[in-house]
């Protein structure tokens, strides 16, 4: 399971200010978008929520069932985001929520014209490669981990919609540009955290089955360039500029991705493991396991062991 990076939780509301113990909302109005946040005190199924515009929301505290898109139903945790296009309703269940252990998080509401011109700039200024191949959000792919980027970029937002400087609205439009990015970078990874999903015209493509097909050998810059065929300078940027993070960074997260599937083998010892995803210093493969899992490896194999 892909790591997920906590939001900061603004402070819940005074219990004599609530209007209503089932989404209780607080609303912060800015020129190009609505923050509202929403906190639940009481058990409740199917509460509906629909907005005009396009809503990214995160969670912040508790445990929501979402139903979305007459999809399955998904369990919706801290550390995660969904985004909904306008006009789509959301169906909410609170199977959890109480007075000590409320349901909280935001729907952040971006007004159309600011995700028009931030998609129209990215065409125009950083084309992609390939035929109609455009900026774009991904409307069917609509639920990830929020990353620490993401995260951060949702905290600036968040802070900027309830401060009172008077420079918020032109920060909190800069921020909701950087926000739209985040979010596509965030949907091409994930679409590549999958393999049915490899779009066979991108040149990120065959590098990323390289790295899979060559996980445990020693990946360098030239190796996947070569692949792209792609000066190493051009690819570095381009590749950044897609996934949201370095050739190197994600050919970290997949080590540690397949450390993490080797690991669920009891019988498997931390430095074989450390070696099968190409760590030749074992000290160096625990460092970085607990750096992006928050546990050492051999914690994660002893908390993922069913016998």
């Amino acid at each position: 399971m892909p790591s997920k990076v906590l939001l900061n939780k603004p402070a819940l509301s005074h219990e004599k200010s609530l209007k209503t113990l089932v989404e209780n909302r607080t609303i912060f109005s800015l020129e190009h978008c609505e923050l509202n946040i929403f906190e639940t005190y009481e058990k409740s199924e199917l509460v509906p929520l629909k907005f005009n515009d396009l809503v990214v929301t995160s969670m912040l505290r508790g445990k929501k069932i979402m139903h979305l898109f007459d999809e399955p139903s998904f369990d919706y945790l801290p550390g995660e985001t969904v985004i909904v296009p306008s006009n789509v309703e959301m169906k909410i269940d609170f199977p959890e929520a109480s007075t000590a252990n409320p349901t909280q998080c935001i729907a952040l509401a971006i007004d159309h014209d600011i995700i028009s011109e931030t998609l129209h700039f990215l065409n125009e200024k950083y084309p992609k490669e390939g035929r109609n191949n455009l900026w774009k959000l991904d409307h069917e792919n609509y639920f990830f981990y929020n990353n620490v980027e993401l995260a951060g970029t949702i905290n600036k937002l968040i802070k900027e919609c309830m401060g009172d400087s008077i420079t918020k609205d032109a920060i909190a439009d800069l921020t909701l540009q950087e926000l739209i990015i985040r979010i596509i970078q965030t949907q091409t990874a994930r679409r590549f955290e999958n393999e049915k999903y490899l779009d066979i015209s991108s040149p990120i493509t065959p590098c990323v089955e390289f790295i899979r097909k060559n996980i445990r050998e020693s990946i360098n810059l030239k190796d996947l360039s070569d692949k792209a065929c792609m000066s190493t300078t051009s690819f570095y940027r381009y590749f950044k500029r897609e996934m949201g993070m370095s050739p190197i960074e994600f050919i970290l997260n997949e080590k540690i991705k397949y450390a993490k599937k080797l690991l669920s083998n009891p019988n498997l010892h931390v430095n074989e493991v450390s070696y099968a995803t190409g760590f030749e210093d074992c000290n160096y493969f625990i460092r970085l396991f607990k750096k992006y899992e928050g546990v050492t490896p051999k914690q994660y194999q002893l908390m993922n062991f069913n016998p």
